[in-house]
C-alpha cells in the first residue's frame, strides 16, 4: 500500500539567473502536485545553478537569492500537502554553506548544510562554503525522510548518521559533472553507505562553461535494488510511491536505458554546445571547416546542437589545400546544409611574406610560415564573428592541445572549444559511429591521413606519434598522473615517452589562452588541469 509519493524534477538550471531557476522549480512544484506527490527533490544549489564560484562573495547575489527563495516559498503555500527540496546558498552571519531546504505551507521547515566539500578536480566548494555536520531528518505521512548533499553520499558519515536518527529514505540533490565511467562508479561508490535506506539520487542536467551535467539520476531500495533511472543529458520528471518504511513499491515508468558511451560523449558534447550558446546569448556559430576530420565533426555536432539554419562553415583554401578537401568540405556542408563560403587565403599570405621579407632575410622558411596561414584564418573568422555575431567554434582536439600541435591566434582563436576534451583517436570513433544512423561525415574524411595542409605533402605523424600511442600516453600521463617510468614499464618507447612528455610541458602557455571546451574525460586542461607555465619539473 502506498504510503508517500516521491518526486524527482531533474532540471537544467542557470548560473546566476536565480529567478527562472525559481520559475522552474516552481513550474516543476506544479507538475508534482498535480501528481499527488508528498515531497518533491530537486538538485543541488538549484536556486543559484552550479558552480557559481566567485559570483558567491558577492553579497548581493546571495541577498537575490535570498529574496527569490521566500518568494518561491510564498508561491510554493498554493499546493497543499507538498514539501519541496530546494538547494540554495545559506548565510548565517558571515558563514555561507550550500544548503538543501524543505519548504512547505509557505515556511522553511528545515535546512540541512552539506558536510563533505570537495576541494578536488573541477571543485572549489571549500573557498566559498563552510562544512555542516548535524543531520536533519523529517517525517511526510509516517515516512522519514534524511537529507544529504551529493559528495555526502561518497562517504559513510553522512548517510550513517541520518539513518541514526531513523531515515528510512535518503534524499541526495547533487551536481555532478559527467565523465566517460563515472556513471556506474556512482552507484558503486555510495550504494553501500546507504544500505539500509531508500536512495533517491537526484542530478541536474545542462552545460556550465567547461562542465557538462548528465542528470542519470536513480533511486535504489534498501537492498540496492534499482527503482528508477532518468535519462541522461535531458529534463525529466519521476514519481515514486513508497510504502509505509520508506520502500519503493511503483514507479511512474521503467528505468530508463541509458546510451552507450559514444552516444553518451556525443550528447555530452551537444548539450554542451547548446547551452553554452544559449546560456551566453548567442544564437549562431560559425567555424572553418578544412575538409579534415575535426572540423567535420565540431559542424556535425553543431548542427545538432543549434540546428542547420544557425551554423555557418567557411572554407579557407591556401596553395597547400588538397582539391579533395574542398571537395569533402562543399559535400558535408550541401549534405548538413549550412551556410558555406569559401575565402581562399593565399594572396593574403603572400602579402604577409613580402611584408616580413626584408625581416625573414636569410632565414630558412620554418613553421612560421605556416602559422602565418592559420593566424589569417583565425583573423577572418573573429571578422566574420564580430560582423554578424555568430560565435567561433575551435576545431582542436586533446592530442593537439596536449602537444602544442595547433596555433596559437590561429586555430586556437574563438570562443568555445567543443572538442578539447576529446583525442584524437576518439574524434574517430565519433565520426563513425555518428555515419552509422547516415553518413553526414564524407568516408573519405575519415579514412584519409589528417594533415594540416601547412606546407607541401604533410602528415600530422610527420610530426607526432601515432595517435594511438599519443592517446595511450596522454592519458596516462596526463589523466592518471602516471611516472615517466610507469608508462615505460607498460611498453611505450622511451624516446617517445620523453617527446610526448617534453610537448605536454612547453605547450602549457598555449593552453592557458586558449577557449574553454566541454569536460568529458577524467582530467580535462583547464579548471581541472592547474599546472604552472613556469615550473622546473621534469619528470
Amino acid at each position: 500500500m502506498t504510503a508517500v509519493k516521491l518526486g524527482l524534477a531533474q532540471i537544467n538550471t542557470t548560473v546566476g539567473n536565480v529567478k527562472a531557476n525559481a520559475e522552474q522549480i516552481l513550474a516543476a512544484a506544479r507538475w508534482a502536485h498535480g501528481q499527488g506527490v508528498d515531497v518533491l527533490l530537486t538538485p543541488e544549489l538549484v536556486m543559484i545553478g552550479y558552480p557559481a564560484e566567485d559570483l558567491l562573495l558577492r553579497p548581493a547575489f546571495v541577498d537575490q537569492q535570498d529574496r527569490e527563495l521566500q518568494r518561491l516559498c510564498a508561491e510554493l503555500a498554493q499546493f497543499a500537502g507538498l514539501h519541496v527540496v530546494v538547494g540554495h546558498a545559506c548565510r548565517q552571519g558571515r558563514l555561507l554553506y550550500n544548503a538543501a531546504s524543505v519548504l512547505a505551507a509557505g515556511r522553511i521547515l528545515h535546512t540541512y548544510f552539506k558536510r563533505e566539500l570537495p576541494d578536488y578536480g573541477v571543485f572549489d566548494e571549500k573557498r566559498y562554503f563552510r562544512p555542516g555536520g548535524d543531520p536533519v531528518v523529517f517525517e511526510v505521512k509516517g515516512v522519514r525522510f534524511g537529507l544529504n548533499i551529493c559528495e555526502d553520499a561518497w562517504f559513510a558519515a553522512a548517510p550513517q548518521l541520518a539513518r541514526q536518527q531513523g531515515a528510512q529514505v535518503l534524499l541526495v540533490p547533487n551536481a555532478s559533472p559527467y565523465s566517460t565511467r563515472k556513471h556506474h562508479e556512482r552507484i558503486e561508490r555510495i550504494a553501500p553507505n546507504t544500505a539500509g535506506m531508500t536512495l533517491a539520487y537526484l542530478n541536474k542536467i545542462g552545460g556550465q562553461d567547461e562542465l557538462v551535467f548528465d542528470g542519470g539520476s536513480f533511486v535504489l531500495g534498501p537492498d540496492g535494488a534499482l527503482a528508477a533511472r532518468l535519462p541522461l543529458f535531458e529534463p525529466a520528471h519521476a514519481v515514486l510511491e513508497l510504502d509505509a518504511a520508506g520502500r519503493p513499491v511503483a514507479a511512474s515508468a521503467a528505468p530508463a536505458e541509458w546510451p552507450q558511451p559514444l552516444e553518451q560523449v556525443w550528447k555530452a558534447l551537444v548539450l554542451a554546445v547548446r547551452d553554452y550558446l544559449g546560456k551566453s546569448g548567442f544564437s549562431k556559430a560559425l567555424l572553418g571547416l578544412s575538409g579534415g576530420i575535426d572540423s567535420a565533426l565540431v559542424l556535425a555536432l553543431a548542427v545538432e546542437a543549434l540546428g542547420a539554419d544557425k551554423v555557418r562553415a567557411v572554407m579557407m583554401p591556401s596553395r597547400y589545400t588538397a582539391d579533395i578537401s574542398l571537395i569533402d568540405a562543399r559535400q558535408m556542408a550541401e549534405g548538413l546544409g549550412v551556410h558555406y563560403d569559401e575565402i581562399a587565403i593565399g594572396a593574403l599570405a603572400q602579402a604577409y611574406e613580402q611584408a616580413l621579407a626584408p625581416q625573414f632575410c636569410g632565414l630558412a622558411a620554418d613553421t612560421t610560415e605556416e602559422n602565418i596561414q592559420a593566424r589569417i584564418r583565425g583573423n577572418l573568422l573573429m571578422a566574420l564573428s564580430n560582423k554578424t555575431g555568430a560565435l567561433v567554434l575551435t576545431t582542436g582536439n586533446k592530442s593537439e592541445l596536449a602537444t602544442g600541435y595547433c596555433t596559437l591566434y590561429g586555430d586556437m582563436a574563438g570562443g568555445y572549444a567543443v572538442i578539447k576534451d576529446v583525442p584524437k583517436t576518439l574524434v574517430y570513433e565519433l565520426a563513425r559511429w555518428r555515419n552509422r544512423a547516415a553518413e553526414v561525415i564524407p568516408r573519405r574524411i575519415i579514412e584519409r591521413p589528417p594533415s594540416a595542409e601547412l606546407r607541401p605533402d604533410q602528415k600530422d605523424q610527420d610530426s607526432l606519434p601515432p595517435y594511438d600511442v599519443l592517446d595511450a600516453i596522454i592519458e596516462r600521463y596526463v589523466e592518471d598522473n602516471q611516472a615517466v617510468a610507469d608508462i615505460e614499464k607498460a611498453g611505450f618507447a622511451a624516446d617517445t615517452v620523453a617527446q610526448v612528455v617534453r610537448l605536454i610541458r612547453i605547450s602549457e602557455y598555449k593552453r592557458r589562452q586558449g577557449a574553454i571546451g566541454p569536460k568529458i574525460t577524467s582530467r580535462a586542461f583547464g579548471r581541472d588541469w592547474r599546472y604552472p607555465i613556469t615550473n622546473g619539473f621534469r619528470e
